[in-house]
């Protein structure tokens, strides 16, 4: 899928360490309105294995989760419409 004209914003965390990871995430969601997508590139291990998982508690969609040729990830996430 791609959703890269859809996207609002990006975000990269390949440089943050959790739990930074996540908070840098809910600070860049923070300013989307709701519905709205954010791509965010991340690590393996802990923020590929976090992230997500923290996202989809607070109630947003992950629409896609890919791994990129350098070993990151991509997560396409739609921000929660409540």
């Amino acid at each position: 899928m791609a959703f890269t004209q859809d996207v609002k914003a990006f975000l990269d965390i390949t440089d943050v360490t959790c739990p930074l990871t996540f908070v840098k995430t809910k600070v860049a969601l923070e300013d989307l309105d709701a519905r709205q997508l954010l791509e965010i590139r991340l690590n393996e291990g802990e923020p590929i294995q976090n992230v997500p998982h923290s996202l989809k508690d607070e109630g947003h969609k992950i629409l896609e989760a890919s791994r990129n040729e350098d070993g990151t990830y991509t997560l396409v996430v739609e921000k929660d419409g409540l």
